[in-house]
């Protein structure tokens, strides 16, 4: 490969929230399609990523795992796109948000587990009920989850609401049509949509 920035992916999975982030930054990349069983566990991708998953980013022989952090790499390393803003406070604190208390509170309830109520302090997102309602306040205040201006960290945490991982709000619903309608969203879209059609699945 010669390319200096390697996405390995699959179109139906968490790739889609870096696809999005490298729309986002305008970067130029290639592609690496990694199909889910054998080919995502073969010694030379487990090279990549030893946990056998995607997505994940090389840049420049650096090896970056795990969608925020992506995320968070990406907006460093293409400032130009302007997506990592001068005050990191709230930035940090809500990617680290979702990356928490949000992927594994939607995780616990798909699966069906609901924490025990004497037992909700040892768990570090306490209730679903908590972190929703925790995120709805934050996006009723503002135009995106950090203030007025978009980042990196609306990227992750829109594309939890974009997924349906969470029940609707009409803060939720509000803010991810904001962001559906960015130019960076549809390309990203239209290019995974593309990898899962029936044409593609020979």
């Amino acid at each position: 490969m010669t390319a200096d920035l390697v996405f390995y992916t699959n179109p139906q999975s968490r790739g889609r929230i870096v696809r999005w982030m490298l729309e986002e930054v305008n970067a130029d990349y290639e592609t690496v399609l990694i199909e889910y069983g054998a080919p995502m566990k073969a010694p030379g991708y487990l090279q990549v990523n030893p946990m056998g998953k995607v997505p994940a980013i090389m840049h420049n022989g650096e090896v970056v795992t795990e969608c925020a952090a992506i995320c968070l790499y990406l907006a460093d390393a293409f400032p130009e796109a302007g997506l990592a803003p001068a005050n990191r406070a709230a930035y940090y604190r809500w990617m680290v948000f979702a990356a928490g208390p949000i992927e594994a509170a939607a995780s616990n309830r798909s699966l069906g587990f609901e924490v025990p109520s004497d037992k909700e302090s040892m768990i570090g997102y306490g209730t679903y009920e908590r972190v929703i309602d925790t995120l709805a306040s934050a996006l009723g205040q503002h135009t995106y989850i950090t203030g007025d201006t978009f980042t990196a960290a609306d990227v992750y945490v829109g594309s939890f609401l974009d997924y349906g991982l969470l029940e609707s709000r009409p803060a939720f619903d509000d803010y991810l049509a904001r962001l559906r309608d960015r130019d960076a969203f549809k390309r990203a879209k239209a290019i995974d949509e593309a990898l899962v059609s029936p044409s593609n699945q020979a």
